[in-house]
């Protein structure tokens, strides 16, 4: 009976919640006082301020932000930190944890509802974890579904971050997946497949057509008949892209992991490298001179080689984990810009934080870590996010404890609001 009971109530139950955003996407947002312990403001932490919030901007924030608005809603957070919402840097919502299906499973025999299906909870868990803006940098063979997403999330159709898209993600033919099936048989696959002057500039064209904010292009890739990544895209085709999607205003992130790869991408324009695994001082400096951010993924890498068999704090670390230890040092003791992005997909949504943790942990002090995910990461993305100051997006979170003494506070997130709507009190 109970269970009949479940199965009826469930439909209304999602009717209602769809209803309920919908509703409060149309209604006007009420004006609010937040009171916590203390804010950090993206760049430094304060004591005795408050945050006043009107529609979805902030109004007002110091000491005397809760004077003179008789009528605001008041919001009291004793003994929490308040700060700008957090930013994933690179997110994969079409995907999920890598231990429970491979990625070339997912790509080659999940389908597109089902893939989307996933990705609503995702999304979701996502912004309660306080992370209120993602940039998700392809659908690893989902098509344009990140783009339907960001409007059904800006529809108020289901609740989620702001999404910056990217949509399919463009590789050179030939050096992706999924791999492994007979050679006569032309496989879809998990990017867009471009190479040289027409084919490039039509699909970046096409991408941005298609809802893309941000172009990716994937500069290195396990190809080849040698072991390891190699360059994909020479010099002068990573160019055309650049300058193809800045036409439009649209910047190009590039994965890369090989020195030469990163090389190209910087020299190309890239406006941030993602992975950069085997970075050198050398590259990290060339990446400081031409003022392009690196997006580390550390989350990932610890996760994949937990999934191969290593016992994290049982077992010495491997060779890849570091590797990645000390070319991550190497580029904060260059002073290249730092963008918090985890890769999340590869592991489970709503965990992002894993990525500041091992940033803390690869020897980034704390405040630089949440920088990373805030102030920095408004300016690296072009967004009004990541500061509590007037005028910026109404993106805020709450959390038990200092973050910029224990990272893990960001573990205890008890408050959020995003575009001046609360979603958990």
């Amino acid at each position: 009976m109970h269970g009949w009971l479940v199965i009826w109530l469930l439909p209304c139950l999602v009717q209602e919640t769809g209803a309920a955003q919908r509703s409060a996407a149309r209604e006007p947002l009420p004006s609010m006082v937040i009171k916590p312990a203390r804010v950090f403001d993206g760049e430094v932490m304060h004591e005795g301020w408050a945050v006043r919030v009107k529609g979805d901007r902030i109004e007002a924030a110091g000491p005397e932000a809760a004077a003179g608005v008789a009528d605001a809603k008041v919001i009291e957070l004793p003994g929490a930190t308040l700060l700008p919402g957090l930013v994933e840097g690179h997110s994969h919502v079409l995907l999920h944890p890598y231990n429970e299906t491979t990625w070339n499973d997912q790509v080659a025999h999940e389908g597109l509802a089902l893939r989307a299906a996933r990705a609503v909870n995702h999304l979701a868990a996502t912004l309660m974890a306080g992370f209120t803006t993602i940039r998700d940098l392809g659908t690893e063979g989902a098509g344009y579904a990140d783009v339907e997403l960001k409007q059904a999330v800006e529809q108020g159709i289901i609740p989620g971050p702001r999404m910056l898209a990217s949509t399919r993600a463009i590789v050179a033919t030939g050096s992706y997946g999924p791999k492994g099936y007979a050679l006569e048989w032309r496989v879809p696959q998990g990017a867009e497949e471009a190479d040289g002057v027409d084919s490039l500039t039509r699909i970046v064209r096409d991408q941005i057509g298609h809802g893309a904010d941000w172009i990716k292009l994937y500069g290195d890739y396990r190809w080849g008949p040698h072991p390891g990544s190699h360059p994909t895209f020479s010099l002068d085709e990573m160019k055309l892209a650049v300058e193809t999607a800045k036409s439009a205003g649209v910047p190009v992130a590039v994965h890369t992991s090989t020195p030469e790869g990163m090389r190209r991408a910087i020299l190309a324009g890239a406006e941030t490298i993602e992975h950069g695994n085997d970075g050198t001082p050398e590259i990290y400096k060339l990446m400081v001179e031409h003022h392009v951010a690196l997006c580390p993924t550390l989350a990932a890498g610890d996760a994949t080689s937990q999934y191969s068999g290593w016992k994290k704090g049982q077992m010495a670390e491997p060779p890849g984990i570091a590797r990645r230890r000390a070319s991550f040092k190497a580029a904060l003791d260059a002073g290249v810009t730092i963008l918090s992005g985890s890769d999340v997909g590869v592991f489970t949504h709503g965990d992002n934080a894993r990525e500041l943790d091992l940033m803390v942990e690869y020897g980034m002090p704390a405040t630089g870590a949440l920088k990373a995910a805030t102030s920095v990461a408004g300016r690296v993305l072009h967004m009004d996010i990541g500061l509590v100051k007037p005028g910026m997006f109404a993106d805020l979170i709450a959390v038990e404890g200092d973050p910029t003494r224990d990272i893990s506070a960001l573990r205890r997130v008890k408050f959020v609001m995003k575009g001046g709507a609360v979603h958990k009190q």
